[in-house]
């Protein structure tokens, strides 16, 4: 039987499988924001260690950044802390940071997106579970705990275990004033917030096929709401189009080399 686009990613990135019965998975992208990263930077210097692999961590600020006033320090001293904390930490580690003065500052789920960093095949991991989203992209998006960030930041790997898959075909017009938010939590409804434990969710059919990737980045976002460890859709043009020109893209002949790889994978 030929292995879904999951189980493709998967087996590339498994560096091993560990005593535990989990699998070692390398992490090809780890985004970072100011609120879980603190502590796992703490614990790397506890223990005297680099972010082994910086050119694969991004950084942004935005959960905690005021909507009326973002003159510095922020009024909140907590907020003010935070930031200035994800400041130092990436600055000391050489880690590309989106700050409040950056023009691709944004949030943590939108960036890697709107930037190309989120591609097809990729392993991606972010202390947020909403992290998800990514899986528009035909990758895998693993929301994480501040000890797995510690432990993407020293090794680019991280344990886990390897879920199921479950398909979910959606098929059909969408009627007026239906929306991709509608699709995913008449899904949550039929499954309950608790039937996608222990799952990945592919989501498949011809009405996923006609939706654009902000939509399919909705239905992946709220895979977490009901239960799944993980949400995607398999990429197909639409997707290509969409990463043609992003800033950290492929350029030229290597955007047809990564597409290659891309169709392999879908």
């Amino acid at each position: 039987m030929a292995k879904n686009l999951f189980n493709k990613v998967w087996d590339l990135h498994r560096v091993e499988t560990l005593e535990t019965g989990q699998d070692q998975l390398f992490i090809g992208l780890h985004l970072i924001h100011e609120v879980t990263s603190p502590q796992a930077f703490q614990m790397l210097r506890k223990r005297g260690l680099p972010v082994l692999h910086p050119e694969r961590t991004f950084a942004t600020v935005d959960h905690i950044v005021p909507t009326e006033d973002q003159s510095r320090p922020f009024e909140d001293p907590h907020a003010e802390a935070m930031i200035r904390a994800l400041e130092e930490n990436t600055a000391a580690h050489g880690i590309e940071f989106f700050g409040l003065n950056s023009e691709y500052q944004g949030i943590v789920h939108m960036i890697g997106p709107e930037l190309g960093l989120t591609q097809p095949g990729m392993t991606i991991a972010c202390g947020d579970s909403h992290t998800s989203t990514h899986g528009a992209f035909g990758s895998i998006g693993f929301g994480i705990g501040t000890s797995q960030i510690r432990d993407v930041l020293a090794s680019q790997c991280m344990a886990i275990s390897r879920p199921k898959v479950r398909k979910i075909n959606i098929t059909g017009r969408l009627g007026p004033w239906v929306y991709a938010k509608d699709i995913i939590l008449r899904i949550i409804a039929s499954l309950g917030v608790n039937g996608g434990i222990g799952y990945a969710y592919e989501y498949n059919g011809d009405t996923v096929r006609g939706l654009s990737m902000e939509e399919r980045m909705t239905i992946c976002n709220m895979s977490i709401e009901g239960g799944a460890r993980v949400g995607y859709v398999n990429p197909d043009e639409t997707t290509f189009n969409y990463l043609k020109g992003r800033k950290y893209s492929p350029t030229d002949a290597a955007f047809d080399r990564a597409m290659e790889y891309w169709r392999g994978i879908a």
